[in-house]
């Protein structure tokens, strides 16, 4: 019997569409899902006998762990436990998105156990499993109202090449899938690039969409120092946090991106492109350090996602930022600890401005010291 192919543009609905897919899933069948990527073949992964049905797609003969689908970051924590923070930031920056996080060791208090024993061998077939978020709102529109994970291998056979629209799977596969979702060509026309991630590394274990070289810069330490203007207070708490951070590796500041650590400033209520006070930049030249092309940007909720430590010049901006986005308040703290408030010395004369330089930098020792322990040590976020 012909696939079900749905074409998604004509749907009115496209909620019907994923309610659709969900049933199929859950009466067992195969159906086959555009992403942002290439087109993936899905099984409910509590379903012993649709998994089976997917594996043997590929003669049985996989490449690796089939792929998990799960519905973002915090559930990955179910499946790997004992998920590196380093697995955790990048999948914190690159999901929804054309990355597969593959992590060395299903933990025995992973909800992998609880998958069918034969599922089990597919996805954790020696106790790795990798873990995904496509960013496509269909699959992940069906993952969030499925029971249990999506698993998914590329929708083609093995010796042919990845299906890239709904009509290259019905040339593959055929008949071997119920359903297909067709949207037409994906994005990117390529796979993802599948990560492992153990300890304190990452290796690129098959390229894909995002380079090597973009993924070392995606999982760098990732500090951002807040005031409200990004022209006083955070610019020179940022070159002055990247002095005492490059003195600590012993590196010039401009090596500390190769190092593994970024580190910016921003403002609640900053204009794009402003230049730094005059003051400040007087200030940090008498202390060796270059504000002359610092431009300010506006705190947005892709730095507070991407950041790993958020510090505030004031315990009212800590306050803005956690009620914007509370998922950000483990990782959002005032530059004192609460011991104060850097008052910003915008208008003030150039006295002023040392002070305010002087009892930044007195906070920062500290930071310093925790942040270059976080980033090279056991690499919390």
């Amino acid at each position: 019997m012909a696939p079900l192919v749905i074409d998604v543009s004509s749907s009115d609905d496209p909620r019907d569409v994923v309610h659709r897919a969900v049933q199929a899933l859950v009466e067992g069948k195969l159906v086959a899902f555009p992403t942002e990527t290439v087109y993936v073949a899905a099984a409910a992964g509590l379903n012993a006998n649709a998994v089976d049905r997917l594996v043997a797609l590929r003669g049985r003969q996989l490449e690796g762990p089939a792929t998990l689908v799960i519905r973002g970051t915090e559930e990955a924590l179910d499946y790997a436990p004992q998920l590196p923070s380093l697995g955790l930031r990048l999948a914190r920056r690159c999901w929804p998105g054309p990355i597969t996080l593959e992590v060395e060791d299903a933990q025995p208090d992973s909800v992998v156990q609880r998958l069918p024993a034969n599922v089990r061998q597919v996805v954790a077939p020696k106790k790795n499993i990798r873990l995904r978020v496509p960013a496509h709102e269909l699959i992940t529109g069906v993952s969030r109202l499925i029971a249990g994970p999506l698993v998914v291998l590329g929708a083609r056979r093995n010796d042919q090449g990845n299906a890239l629209s709904g009509s290259d799977v019905v040339q593959q596969l055929g008949s071997d899938v119920d359903v297909i979702l067709d949207d037409g060509k994906c994005k990117f026309g390529q796979q993802s690039s599948i990560v492992r991630v153990a300890d304190n590394s990452l290796q690129l274990v098959r390229p894909g969409v995002v380079s090597e070289t973009h993924l070392k810069r995606l999982a760098s330490f990732m500090v951002v120092l807040v005031c409200t203007g990004n022209t006083c207070r955070s610019p020179m708490a940022e070159v002055m946090l990247k002095k005492r951070l490059a003195d600590k590796l012993g590196c010039p500041i401009d090596q500390l991106e190769d190092r593994g650590f970024l580190v910016m400033s921003a403002g609640l209520s900053a204009a794009p492109g402003g230049r730094s006070a005059a003051e400040a930049q007087s200030v940090m030249r008498e202390r060796g350090l270059d504000l002359s092309m610092h431009e300010s940007q506006p705190l947005g909720e892709r730095i507070i996602r991407f950041a790993d430590v958020i510090i505030t010049m004031t315990r009212a901006h800590r306050d803005a930022i956690v009620s914007q986005i509370p998922e950000a308040a483990p990782r959002t703290f005032v530059l004192s600890r609460n011991r104060g408030d850097v008052s910003d010395p915008i208008g003030g004369p150039i006295e002023q401005y040392r002070r305010c330089a002087e009892q930044i930098d007195a906070y920062l020792e500290s930071w310093a010291d925790e942040i270059a322990e976080a980033a090279t040590g056991d690499k919390h976020s």
